[in-house]
């Protein structure tokens, strides 16, 4: 079946493309010898919302930096209407709103249907579904595995900016701590946003840290969030797995309000649960399938909203601001251990659960004016905060059960804070320049930050001697919180000095009172040749402090036969170890592009670039044997006796290495007008990526900061390639949609787990994985007038990415690559949706 799926794959990737070459042709034919009837369903969804709204709405739309309203981008509750391709976008520039083929830098925008087509419960999922350039761990383990991320050109979850409305969004306080490419990473967790209210989504592929913040390396993902005062929209969707597992559902719903004749308020609200999935082999040590460690966790997720505007005195003040709840439980579980651990509690062995206890919120609040000397201005306040509880259950502490003869089996282990509180002033102004094509747009503002993050130390029978089975709980001396402010500024200039010619200059300056200064900038140009084909590209640098997490975070976690410690770097512990205080990163980013429309409704967009990135903060300073066992007992724990010294590791983050990234995007979309059968749209996105080593670093030891295993972690886990393709066919009632994804080739240097190099911390083996396809089908009619229903399935053939070979499986039983950034390990996917708008 699986060399049947493959095969079929590749019919239907060549009938996608030439189907797409000669639709454009038959177009092109046609506008040669008449005008192209127009059709009333290709219209940009926001000329049907101008028709509805009232003008003061779009006055009171929510803001984006740089205080412009999302008054142009598009706004639709029609659950199969994709985004136009000429849509409005006010990511990328200080000044107004751009079509995104007028854009200076690379910029995807992605439909809240696009997102629905998917079939996913998660937004992040859904993400690297419908994006070439955004790709997804294909399977996180413990705690990371309750907390989504992604990456932006294969960078690190960190070095991309996530936005709500224009407003810096806040981070999970759950650290990243396992071992692996995304160590130490503190992403935006985008999944506690309501998809109930995503209008649409802004990434910006492009850095942007002059702009719009300091960690903007690979780009921005702006999320712009429902405004509508009289719509609403219902989604049901029920899921599993060809294997029968991970069943899941989800109800979404929005709905929009008048606040008199110039306001809004527009709420939603998301419910979804699964049930966690299996995909682990035959445990080798009981000879059993009771391993329960590969696949997702089990889920439960509430999310609600709430947008609103309100305009006065004419319209020239508007109040607006937005609230955001999520609330999250999951459960994921652990290496499983044999009966032989603790007999008496558990004569069959057992699988101990972390378990998580999340809540996350925000709250913005803006005043915004147009009329200040001439200036338009911004006045926002934003707080955020996400706090974690972690547990285990369905665990043992051996030593308290040797020591008091008994042990609890569930455990408070540990709890996490991260807070922040941003303040913006921005303001902008377009000025008459003598002799300029158009008038110079001139925008400037300032920012201020308080971050703060609180670790709590886990209950004393979590950590007591060797702790709670599968994850230890923290210690006091590893608990307390930590503060810094951030201060900063900018300066953004647009001009047209000729007809055709666009140049924009961006400045930023930023003080951090634990990691320093930066200055840093950014020049864009564009040329449009004739109006269908243009230039573009952009030199700017970057800079990215170390999180609070990064800087203070220690623990330990102990598997049935090997243990990992992860140091503090401001810890005698590290240290002694070769460490030294983390200082920020700093990169340089240039790329360069063209933008082709050679006929009516066909985009092409190519753009290469290169991201240099010095003094990278990675997962450093490995150490092993009797230096790990003597460093982890000065942070105050205990390796478990039967675990021998070669087995345990040392960690701790450091600027360990320095890498050039590489590649190019290329996007492009066309609509097939069918007239009496309908319409296609067409897409088509390809990311090409390379990261190379070209610095590491020595801890103050003399020793390498990265292992051969480290280096595959920055350079070669992430696909090389990445290619979507899709159709979408809309006639009367029925839609038909047909995607196509290939995942590139990945290389790890792996762990061995049998032989004479078991659990090595210096002899690795290359692990390929092999570049997989995938095709994703959807089949939609409209029942009703506003009512739509749809039949699909993800990875319709089953394909799974490549194995591990056995000496690379922990116990047997872990058959898949934990680190690779490939496709989904859990196979085909079914679902049923159904839409539903007013």
């Amino acid at each position: 079946m699986r060399n049947c799926g493959h095969r079929f794959g590749l019919v239907v990737d060549v009938s996608l493309i030439a189907l797409m070459v000669a639709g454009a042709m038959g177009e092109a034919a046609s506008a040669a010898t008449s005008a192209t009837r127009p059709s009333s369903s290709s219209a940009p969804a926001a000329v049907h919302a101008r028709k509805t709204a009232k003008p003061a709405h779009a006055a009171a739309a929510g803001p984006v930096t740089g205080s412009r309203a999302v008054v142009a981008a598009p706004v639709s509750h029609d659950p199969i209407r994709a985004t136009s391709s000429e849509s409005m976008v006010v990511t990328g520039s200080r000044g107004s709103a751009r079509k995104v083929t007028e854009s200076l830098s690379p910029i995807d925008v992605v439909s809240a249907q696009q997102i629905a087509s998917t079939g996913q419960t998660d937004l992040t999922a859904a993400l690297s579904l419908v994006n070439p350039s955004i790709s997804t761990q294909s399977r996180q383990t413990t705690l990371n595995a309750l907390t989504s991320s992604f990456r932006l050109r294969g960078l690190n979850p960190d070095q991309t900016l996530v936005l709500v409305d224009g407003k810096r969004r806040h981070t999970t306080a759950n650290i990243n701590a396992d071992a692996g490419p995304e160590s130490g990473e503190m992403p935006v967790d985008i999944d506690m946003i309501p998809v109930s209210m995503i209008d649409h989504i802004e990434v910006l592929r492009d850095g942007a840290s002059a702009q719009y913040g300091s960690d903007a390396i690979a780009g921005v993902v702006n999320i712009v969030l429902k405004k509508s005062a009289t719509r609403g929209s219902q989604q049901g969707m029920v899921g599993a797995n060809y294997k029968g597992d991970g069943f899941n559902y989800s109800l979404r719903g929005d709905h929009g309000f008048e606040l008199g004749e110039d306001g809004y308020l527009h709420i939603g609200m998301d419910f979804m649960h699964t049930d966690r999935t299996v995909r682990d082999g035959m445990d080798t040590r009981t000879h059993q399938y009771d391993f329960r460690t590969e696949g997702k966790p089990n889920l439960t997720r509430e999310n609600i909203a709430m947008d609103w505007g309100k305009s006065f005195m004419d319209e020239k003040l508007t109040f607006y601001g937005n609230v955001i709840y999520g609330h999250k439980n999951g459960q994921v579980g652990q290496f499983f251990r044999v009966a032989s651990t603790l007999p008496e509690y558990y004569p069959n062995g057992f699988v101990p659960l972390i378990t998580s206890n999340e809540d996350d919120y925000s709250a913005t609040l803006g005043i915004k004016g147009r009329d200040l000397l001439g200036f338009a201005w911004d006045l926002s306040t934003t707080y955020g905060s996400d706090n974690v509880d972690i547990g285990m259950k369905n665990s043992a502490n051996v030593s308290f059960y040797h020591a008091y003869g008994w042990t609890p089996t569930n455990f408070k282990e540990r709890s996490f804070q991260a807070t922040q509180w941003t303040n913006n002033l921005d303001i902008h102004r377009s000025f008459a320049v003598p002799g300029f094509a158009k008038p110079l747009t001139l925008a400037f503002g300032a920012e201020h930050r308080l971050e703060s993050y609180r670790i709590v130390a886990g209950e004393p029978a979590s950590y007591f001697g060797t702790g709670s089975q599968a994850l230890v709980g923290l210690t006091p001396n590893l608990a307390g919180q930590w503060y810094r402010d951030v201060y900063a500024g900018y300066v953004d200039v647009d001009i047209q000095p000729i007809k055709h010619l666009d140049i924009d200059f961006a400045g930023r300056f930023e003080h951090y009172t634990d990691a320093g200064d930066a200055k840093i900038g950014k020049v864009a140009a564009r040329y449009d040749f004739t109006n269908w084909i243009a230039v573009r590209g952009a030199i700017n640098t970057g800079f990215r402090a170390p999180t609070l997490g990064q800087e203070h975070y220690g623990a330990l976690s102990v598997a049935p036969t090997f243990a990992q410690g992860q140091l503090a770097v401001s810890s005698a512990a590290a240290g002694a170890l070769g460490a030294v205080p983390l200082t920020p990163e700093f990169s340089t980013n240039a790329s360069g592009g063209i933008v082709l429309r050679p006929i009516k409704n066909l985009n092409i967009t190519a753009d290469v670039y290169q991201i240099n990135i010095r003094d990278r903060i990675i997962n450093g300073g490995s150490y092993s044997g009797a230096d790990a066992v003597n460093a982890i007992a000065e942070m105050g724990s205990t390796i478990p006796a039967g675990i021998a010294p070669g087995a345990v590791t040392a960690r701790y983050y450091s600027n360990g290495a320095s890498t050039r990234t590489q590649g190019a995007d290329i996007v492009a979309s066309y609509l097939t007008d069918l007239h009496e059968a309908g319409r296609i749209d067409w897409n088509l996105g390809i990311s090409l990526n390379r990261t190379r080593l070209t610095h590491l670093a020595n801890d103050t030891n003399g020793n390498p900061l990265l292992t051969a295993q480290g280096i595959s972690y920055l350079t070669t886990v992430s696909p090389r390639s990445k290619i979507l393709m899709s159709g979408r066919w809309t006639w009367k009632k029925l839609d038909v949609y047909v995607q196509e994804i290939r995942w590139g080739q990945t290389k790890d240097m792996a762990t061995y787990y049998s032989g004479p190099y078991t659990n090595s911390n210096s002899v690795f083996f290359p692990f390929v994985s092999n570049p997989k396809w995938i095709t994703n089908v959807e089949f939609g009619y409209r029942v009703a007038e506003k009512v739509h229903v749809a039949v699909g399935a993800n990875n319709l053939f089953n394909n799974h990415p490549t194995r591990l070979p056995s000496y690379g499986r922990y116990a047997g039983a872990e058959m898949y690559d934990n680190f690779v950034g490939q496709m989904d390990i859990n196979g085909g996917y079914y679902y049923l949706r159904v839409n539903s708008s007013f």
